[in-house]
């Protein structure tokens, strides 16, 4: 099955009373795909399901957030270019120090 690639936009204006009226005739989630069927007379398949997730331990992601908070430090140090010799010292101590809190989160939810 080929996958049509839409590469047109329309764009139309209404008022806030039009957008409601049309929120509410639309039974599926994406308008563009219910105005497809009525007005072109096509019907539609969307090709991605919708992804399905597992429970999260919260504590596990409060981790992960913490992780990834240094992570987003040591890359605007990078981004920056102004480093020095103590520089370059905090972010390896910083990287050992994520590297063990990885290894500590992998050791929990094996």
């Amino acid at each position: 099955m080929s996958v049509v690639k839409r590469e047109k936009i329309i764009k139309i204006r209404v008022t806030e009373d039009e957008h409601q009226a049309l929120k509410q005739r639309c039974p599926k989630a994406q308008l563009a795909e219910w105005m497809r069927e009525h007005c072109l007379g096509v019907e539609t398949s969307r090709s991605r399901k919708p992804q399905s997730y597992e429970a999260v331990d919260p504590a596990l992601l409060r981790q992960l957030a913490g992780i990834g908070n240094n992570l987003n430090q040591i890359a605007r140090r990078i981004n920056r270019g102004d480093w020095k010799a103590l520089d370059k010292a905090s972010v390896i101590s910083v990287l050992i120090q994520i590297e063990r809190e990885l290894s500590d989160v992998k050791a929990l939810y094996p």
